[in-house]
């Protein structure tokens, strides 16, 4: 990107920087923030190829990791925001198991595992978003939430995931394609979204009375329904437990991160080491970290793995100039964003119960 214009870089920052900032509301307006990440992971690429020249080989790299940074950002949200700990289990196991997937994806290079492994988990929690945004979803059974779970995966995921990473087919083609040879698909939908439309509206009356009116505001909703700290919060939750699922969660979104990267090498033990080792740092240090402000303890924990960061590139590419500064810049805040919203979300979800 050295002949990069300076349209070319505004254009990329711009991208890059929405894709960075954007998943930060999630915690407190779920819904708008994640739809809005998925649209700009929809077109991003398709912007570069308008507006810049920018060569785009090694960008599926850092595609892939800004994916994992906002859908790591979607489950801390679900354990800050969500009341009903069953809901909180289902998206727990559909998130670790498409992260397990995912990992062993970028090991093995099958991409039916994809498959095998679908990204059930976003589309679950968009679904329990859209109903928390004027009902109680606490008070769903726990059917409902494995029925809504298992429907996202057979009936979206798993064609979804077949279609873009198993036949590796482009809509965009394929309805190309299909439409200049069949023209009368045109009718055919509009006679499908005539019958979408009135079966809407029939859901729609036979839905049970609000709750609440419409809001997107995860707050909102916490006080509405009581979710609310029942004493003081401390500053990172209790318990082994919790420091195990923190060392794994940091562990495996690390290990995605520089697998999908083609210029490190790293094997999965050093990336254990060095981020249970960057956990147990920051676990140390919580105590003081508490006091300060969110934005100041991002901060603090970003230059904690900065450190353990460069470490590790050195192990995994036995020279330290292989890894760019800005890669290890990125996977330090996110390692240290993981360890800052586990902990606050944490302990104020035990303040909560």
């Amino acid at each position: 990107m050295t002949d990069a214009s300076t349209i070319d870089w505004t254009v990329f920052v711009l991208v890059v920087g929405l894709r960075l900032v954007v998943p930060l509301f999630i915690p407190r307006f779920p819904l708008p923030a994640i739809l809005a990440a998925l649209v700009i992971d929809g077109v991003d690429k398709s912007i570069f190829t308008a507006f810049t020249g920018l060569p785009l080989d090694n960008y599926q790299s850092y595609d892939k990791a800004l994916d994992i940074y906002y859908l790591t950002i979607a489950y801390l949200s679900v354990l800050r925001n969500w009341r009903n700990p069953f809901a909180v289990g289902v998206a727990a196991f559909l998130w670790y198991y498409r992260l397990v997937g995912v990992l062993l994806f970028e090991l093995t290079d099958l991409r039916w595992l994809l498959m095998v492994f679908p990204n059930t988990f976003e589309y679950f929690v968009i679904a329990i978003e859209v109903v928390r945004t004027r009902w109680d979803a606490a008070r769903l059974s726990k059917a409902a939430f494995l029925w809504t779970a298992g429907l996202i995966w057979v009936v979206v995921k798993l064609p979804q995931e077949w279609w873009i990473h198993v036949a590796q087919l482009d809509f965009t083609d394929e309805f190309g394609k299909l439409v200049d040879a069949y023209p009368w698909v045109w009718g055919l939908l509009a006679v499908l979204a005539v019958v979408l439309v009135v079966v809407g509206r029939r859901v729609v009356r036979r839905l049970p009375p609000a709750d609440w009116p419409f809001t997107v505001d995860a707050d909102v909703v916490a006080a509405r329904v009581g979710w609310v700290p029942r004493g003081p919060v401390g500053v990172a939750p209790r318990g082994i437990g919790h420091l195990a699922e923190k060392v794994a969660l940091a562990g495996l979104v690390t290990a995605v991160l520089f697998e999908s990267y083609p210029l490190t090498e790293g094997r999965l033990s050093v990336v254990v080491l060095v981020v249970a080792g960057t956990v147990l740092v920051h676990a140390a240090l919580a105590l003081w970290r508490g006091r300060a402000s969110l934005g100041v303890e991002v901060v603090v924990n970003t230059l904690i793995s900065v450190v353990t960061m460069l470490v590790f590139a050195a192990f995994a590419t036995g020279q330290r100039g292989q890894v760019a500064v800005g890669d290890v810049l990125l996977f330090a805040y996110v390692v240290a964003l993981v360890v800052t919203l586990y902990d606050r979300y944490s302990a104020r979800r035990e303040a909560c119960v």
